[in-house]
């Protein structure tokens, strides 16, 4: 029953990845290790193998609707596949507790940037490529921590190229299936030196969530920008907080799950209550982004 129940959710993981150009290893890595009972280290191993060939199937359909930048694309990648490599073959020496509870700090700051948004985009972006050293050094460094936290990286990469390089999300979203099926390769290379994994679960859960990101990447042009970049920040949030809860001791997960519901109200207070609130502007912020190609 623990596996069907795993293959199930892996078309949700799949979903998710096509969708939003990320968010497959956010939710695979807790779904193999609180569903399928993997230890920490076997399921971010597996999770890249998962994602990496999610995303390389999926960047397809993507591309044939003109929503992937090649040349930035690979160039992070291959940046990204020295730096995962290496991340990987560190995070195979930490404790396990150690990987997530980054792994979920991470993902709380970036979903803040994704819902926060950036200024206005200027629509010629959507078909512009980016500057190659910039490129090149952000591909490192989210090489790096996606490899030891054995993130495909998605989750990222999608803001590194839509608020640091400007690109429309549906662009974004693209291109990042290209630097992630690159980079979980590598990383996943860096996690075999030390760590097995069981290869029949993880080709099982790999078709399903294959299937599931077909579907997403034909949603993905037929929602607004906008909307894309916030429903990316808040189901960011909700998995980092949900794994950081996860690895709290056993007599603090109350209060840890207590004062992140008070953040969650202080935030909702903010963006109602409180006129200067970045939250509160983050749908103006937005709105100005050009639509995905």
């Amino acid at each position: 029953m623990l596996i069907a129940l795993t293959v199930s959710l892996a078309v949700v993981v799949g979903l998710a990845l096509g969708l939003l150009g990320g968010g497959g290893s956010i939710l695979m890595v807790p779904l193999l290790v609180y569903v399928a009972g993997m230890d920490a280290k076997e399921a971010i191993a597996a999770s890249l193998v998962v994602v990496g060939v999610t995303a390389a199937v999926s960047v397809v359909g993507h591309a044939r609707a003109g929503r992937v930048r090649w040349r930035t694309g690979l160039l992070f990648g291959l940046a990204g596949m020295a730096g995962a490599f290496a991340g990987g073959f560190i995070g195979g020496h930490l404790p396990g507790t150690v990987l997530l509870v980054a792994f979920a700090l991470m993902m709380i700051a970036t979903a803040f940037a994704m819902i926060r948004g950036r200024e206005a985009i200027d629509p010629s972006r959507a078909h512009a490529e980016l500057p190659v050293l910039p490129v090149l050094a952000e591909g490192v460094v989210v090489g790096l921590v996606t490899g030891l936290v054995g993130a495909g990286g998605g989750f990222l990469v999608v803001p590194a190229l839509a608020l640091l390089g400007g690109l429309p999300m549906g662009v974004a979203v693209g291109t990042s299936l290209l630097v992630i099926a690159m980079k979980s390769s590598a990383g996943l290379a860096g996690y075999l030196t030390t760590v097995p994994i069981d290869w029949v679960l993880t080709g099982a859960v790999t078709v399903a969530a294959v299937a599931g990101s077909l579907v997403g990447a034909r949603l993905v042009g037929r929602i607004h920008a906008d909307a894309l970049r916030q429903a990316f920040g808040w189901f960011v949030l909700a998995m980092g907080a949900f794994v950081l809860v996860q690895q709290a001791p056993d007599g603090l997960r109350v209060p840890a799950l207590i004062a992140l519901a008070g953040m969650a109200v202080a935030l909702a207070g903010c963006a109602a209550l409180v006129p200067r609130c970045p939250l509160r502007h983050a749908g103006r912020r937005g709105a100005r982004t050009a639509a995905p190609a």
